[in-house]
């Protein structure tokens, strides 16, 4: 009886529902239901990452840095009496990164920042073997920094085209974050020409790829490739509140990492071109007070007279659009594009004025307004910031002191940066007494770590600043 009564309601119910709801019932059990596991073998015509991802690990590499921190004036009483006149002990530091060997003798580009102060960098290579490398030269205007270990033969990643790039292609991020060797990952390009002013130098060039392959700490000089397995960018931040990866990644474009490395080699500094004008960002907004057509380019707000788009004949109101044929939306992608570019290049510059468009032939300047190769010494002076003479000799027989250098007309520098005022007598740079210039010159100029400047005020208060090459 029981189960008779069952049949009896369960036939019941079944007739009632596909005769009043017949629809849901259908599209409750006729939904495909299938199972999730991962192809063994991508079907034709589908994304593989297989072989990029095989060529990619062998060629970046993890590095390693030890960075040991002069000491500080301290205000502690005992310090300052127990311990060197106030001078707190050193103390040492490491860091991790990434790099990616760019040639089979051992030239590997990175992040400046990953080096950055380091007294000894250390390079493994994805098969364990272990390096000290040398610091051939850094750009902190666009974060990347050239090292060298002694090894031949080694894998590289070719170097690929990133004004190519485009909008919602795969891309994988190949790097060491949280010290995890050989990690890769996925995306796709997100956004290009993305300036996230992270950058703290006063001619930083921020032209960003933006991906969501995900990228976390340890990452920093690491490959962007794409599924060919060229090189177009080196991962250098990531948009986050909490330090990890959140969604966005950033990496400088390859075509202005290969034109700083091709700067270090052959000059030993980056020589940077300027057009000579003060741009900003065109949108909707600009173009309605202006009453412009177009939303997209950069506005010439203001120029430098006797700059090299004022002398070309570039005017104030006019908007950049493209340079050499290749299209600029906004600020930071006509930064990367004259960032390719030397002192004394010539570059065709198309402006729209109004209404019409308009090209200039403009011959591109360095950051003093001519066209001459700038030497690593002379940019060290240009680093530092400020003009360096000797102090007058009565000053310094009023202070005891048998010579020192004087900071005059101070700048935007790294001793700015320090807090060193104008006046200030350095007497010794690195523990060593310096006497002019040239002796400074020779005390940076192989310098990859950190930099103790020890000096006098005119007051007579003794003082010690430190910043890193």
């Amino acid at each position: 009886m029981a189960a008779l009564t069952g049949a009896i309601v369960s036939l019941g119910t079944y007739t009632y529902l596909n005769r009043n709801n017949g629809q849901l019932v259908e599209q409750m059990y006729t939904a495909p239901i299938q199972r999730v596991n991962y192809p063994m073998a991508a079907t034709e015509g589908s994304v593989n990452f297989v072989e990029a991802a095989s060529n990619s690990i062998h060629s970046v590499v993890h590095i390693k840095t030890k960075v040991t921190r002069n000491g500080v004036r301290s205000s502690n009483l005992f310090y300052q009496y127990f311990l060197d006149q106030g001078m707190q002990p050193q103390q040492q530091q490491m860091g991790s990164g990434s790099g990616v060997i760019i040639s089979g003798d051992g030239y590997i580009l990175t992040n400046n920042h990953v080096i950055a102060n380091a007294d000894e960098v250390e390079v493994t290579l994805n098969d364990q073997r272990s390096y000290m490398a040398e610091v051939l030269g850094t750009d902190p205007n666009t974060d990347l920094a050239l090292i060298k270990i002694k090894e031949e033969n080694l894998a590289f990643i070719p170097y690929g085209n990133s004004e190519n790039v485009q909008v919602g292609e795969w891309v994988l991020a190949v790097g060491n974050p949280f010290n995890l060797n050989s990690t890769v990952t996925a995306g796709i390009v997100s956004a290009k020409g993305r300036n996230i002013n992270i950058l703290r130098e006063e001619f930083a060039i921020e032209s960003f790829i933006q991906t969501d392959a995900a990228v976390n700490p340890g990452n920093s000089g690491g490959a962007l490739v794409n599924t060919q397995g060229e090189l177009i960018g080196i991962n250098t931040a990531i948009a986050s509140t909490t330090g990890s990866y959140a969604g966005y990644s950033f990496a400088v474009p390859v075509n202005i990492a290969r034109k700083v490395v091709d700067d270090i080699l052959e000059f030993g500094t980056v020589q940077r071109a300027f057009i000579g004008v003060s741009i900003r960002d065109l949108n909707g907004k600009i173009a309605s007070e202006k009453g412009l057509s177009v939303s997209e380019g950069a506005y010439v707000q203001g120029l430098s007279k006797g700059g090299a788009a004022y002398d070309a004949g570039i005017r104030e109101g006019d908007i950049i659009v493209a340079i050499d044929a290749v299209k600029v939306k906004n600020v930071p992608e006509l930064q990367e594009k004259i960032g390719s570019y030397r002192p004394g290049d010539m570059a065709q510059v198309t402006v729209l004025r109004e209404g019409e468009l308009r090209k200039f032939d403009v011959e591109l300047r360095n950051k003093n307004g001519d066209t001459e190769v700038i030497s690593k010494d002379a940019d060290l002076i240009v680093q530092l910031g400020a003009d360096l003479q000797p102090a007058a000799a009565e000053q310094l027989q009023r202070l005891g002191l048998s010579s020192g250098l004087q900071v005059k007309n101070l700048s935007n520098g790294k001793l700015k940066s320090t807090g060193i005022k104008e006046g200030f007598i350095i007497t010794r740079v690195d523990r060593k007494a310096v006497q002019s210039s040239k002796d400074v010159i020779t005390a940076l100029n192989k310098k990859d770590g950190g930099v103790l400047i020890e000096g006098v005020y005119p007051n007579g208060i003794t003082a010690y600043y430190g910043f890193g090459m």
